[in-house]
């Protein structure tokens, strides 16, 4: 059982990659299945969600709370989907929303810019200038976004298991390959792998709850779970905020216990 998430650049072949995987493995895939899960499960509208995932950083920085809200939203439809068990994800940067899972399988697919350019040009009927100007303002702003809310930068290879040019091998080649890496030891789930999902899960739901709640919702938060445990900090101007995060914690599902490490401004409050 393994989850596999596939990163690309627009117009090369990742799509076609996890396609190709589904059908070969019988793996269910996703991508923009998460935002309606996150908008069905929030009452937040798709459109919203979609931004979230797409607007560039100068938007963001200027309404830093919702960018925060919005990208928990979809981390926890991500881990929900993840815990039913083996799953394909591409786009919207999974195998960043996933970090620290080791039964995923990090996939990034590449091709050539000229392949790419025929390829818009085809999809699209747009000329070759139009096709050049596309791709190279969708990298860039994908490069922005991982930069700005990550701190990565998204062509790095060490973010990835393995980098596949599918103009070279083929689309066969490229889903036999990582067909097969769901097969070594590495990629097995295991007792921790499976924790450190549930966590992420849990940790989301929380945030999520905590974000919501008209007592809390001002609040900066941080939520780390650890087997039912959740440990909140931030800090606020207000002592009601402050009481309410174990109460609105604590009705989270799965919530076991709850440390509150929110403070008063700098003052540390357990």
């Amino acid at each position: 059982m393994s989850i596999i998430t596939i990163s690309r650049g627009t117009f090369s072949g990742g799509k076609a990659v996890a396609m190709c995987l589904a059908d070969k493995l019988g793996y269910p895939c996703i991508s923009r299945e998460v935002i309606l899960d996150a908008a069905a499960e929030h009452g937040i509208s798709i459109d919203k969600l979609t931004e979230a995932m797409e607007r560039p950083p100068s938007f963001w920085q200027q309404v830093s709370g919702d960018r925060d809200i919005y990208l928990n939203y979809i981390r926890e439809a991500l881990c929900e989907r993840a815990k039913e068990g083996n799953l394909i994800y591409h786009g919207h940067a999974g195998h960043l929303l996933l970090a620290g899972v080791s039964h995923v399988i990090r996939v990034r697919v590449v091709a050539d810019m000229n392949a790419r350019i025929e390829t818009a040009m085809q999809r699209m009927n747009i000329s070759r200038k139009e096709a050049v100007a596309r791709i190279k303002e969708a990298d860039l702003m994908r490069m922005k976004w991982t930069k700005f809310l990550y701190g990565v930068e998204w062509r790095d290879a060490y973010l990835y298991d393995v980098i596949l040019n599918i103009e070279r091998m083929g689309l066969e080649g490229a889903c036999t390959i990582v067909a097969e890496m769901t097969k070594m030891p590495c990629y097995q789930p295991t007792a921790e792998s499976r924790k450190a999902l549930a966590d992420c899960a849990l940790a989301s739901r929380v945030w999520a709850a905590l974000a919501k709640d008209q007592r809390t919702k001002a609040i900066e938060v941080k939520v780390v779970a650890d087997d039912g445990i959740v440990t909140v900090s931030g800090s606020t101007r207000s002592w009601d905020a402050i009481a309410a995060v174990p109460v609105v914690a604590g009705e989270v599902e799965g919530v076991r216990e709850v440390h509150n490490q929110v403070g008063f401004g700098s003052v540390l409050v357990a």
